[in-house]
């Protein structure tokens, strides 16, 4: 195939997740009721946590950005997804899908941070509980997520710069977002700068803190190990149950779709395993956070009753007996 200039190519076209058309329709029924899912449990997770008295720890806020993180995955990618399984015309312009790929690159980036964050978070509780409040506080919260954005944004600019300079010999991403593997397959050029890259500086910003997690995880391990209380085993476990879940949901999808060799990538699973990292996990999460922790159930009824029951409501009101026999 012949070499062309990059700037021949100024629309992409996304395949979207199948190539049969008859599946568009069963995609697009099963795809927007999860999507709907994710983005309202994440929104009533986030609101909770921000506004709820009895939430306002660190932890809590950590689990807020995380939310955010989670919604903000979602709608960078499916609602055009979506779009496009009920249209004929799939094209993405070469500057939206280098903004896409930006934007997705540095929030999926910034989920392994928090992650990581949350983990350490958690360490300090089960470790070191007496210097809990004097090493955890919201400014240093604050910091951590401040310091990740800008970290994540860097990486993800770079990544994208670096893209927009390959010459591409063809422009059907075999995907149904603009995601860098398939676009450095559509490369004239085998993009090796890009692929060391990947391996190197991604390694770096994408899996290091997987290793803190794992770190974290590790000392944790070696205090519960000693722990003689039943309870505060239990409890102990508990805390870190649904942070571990999270974490391995997470880190699952991005060594099975990024961190292979090139020559093993397989564009078709991968774009089956990223509605999973898309969709999935992210209505996925708020399930695993609230099921379990009494706190945020709490949080979530009083936020309910709050949404449901008018502001001026009194008890044994003749207006509000009214309300109540209307609702």
């Amino acid at each position: 195939m012949a070499a062309r200039n990059r700037t021949e190519v100024t629309e992409f076209v996304l395949l979207g997740l199948s190539n049969w058309p008859e599946m568009q329709p069963v995609i697009f029924g099963t795809v927007l009721p999860m999507y709907l899912v994710a983005v309202t449990g994440n929104a009533l997770l986030m609101i909770a946590a921000l506004s709820d008295p009895k939430l306002q720890t660190p932890m809590y806020f950590l689990l807020s950005q995380l939310s955010f993180i989670d919604i903000s995955l979602t709608t960078i990618t499916v609602p055009q997804m979506l779009v496009h399984t009920l249209s004929v015309n799939r094209t993405i312009s070469f500057n939206c899908c280098m903004l896409q790929l930006f934007f997705f690159m540095a929030v999926g980036s910034m989920e392994g941070h928090l992650l990581a964050a949350m983990a350490y978070d958690r360490y300090v509780a089960i470790c070191d509980p007496l210097r809990y409040s004097a090493i955890i506080s919201h400014r240093l919260c604050l910091r951590i997520t401040l310091t990740s954005w800008v970290v994540v944004s860097l990486n993800s600019l770079l990544y994208s710069v670096l893209v927009t300079r390959l010459t591409f010999c063809g422009n059907q991403v075999t995907h149904f977002f603009c995601d860098i593997t398939p676009l450095l397959k559509l490369s004239c050029t085998r993009p090796v700068v890009n692929e060391m890259l990947i391996f190197t500086e991604g390694v770096a910003v994408v899996v290091s803190p997987f290793f803190f997690i794992l770190g974290s995880y590790a000392r944790i391990g070696v205090t519960i190990t000693h722990m003689q209380s039943v309870a505060a085993l239990r409890k102990a476990l508990s805390t870190c149950s649904s942070h571990i879940l999270v974490v391995l949901l997470l880190y699952g999808s991005v060594i099975c779709v990024y961190l292979r060799p090139s020559s093993s990538h397989d564009l078709d699973q991968e774009r089956q395993v990223a509605i999973f990292y898309t969709v999935v996990t992210p209505m996925l999460n708020p399930m695993i956070y609230s099921l379990r922790n009494q706190e945020v159930k709490g949080a979530l009824r009083r936020l309910f009753r709050k949404l449901c029951i008018p502001s001026n409501f009194q008890p044994g009101s003749q207006a509000n007996r009214e309300w109540q026999h209307s609702s």
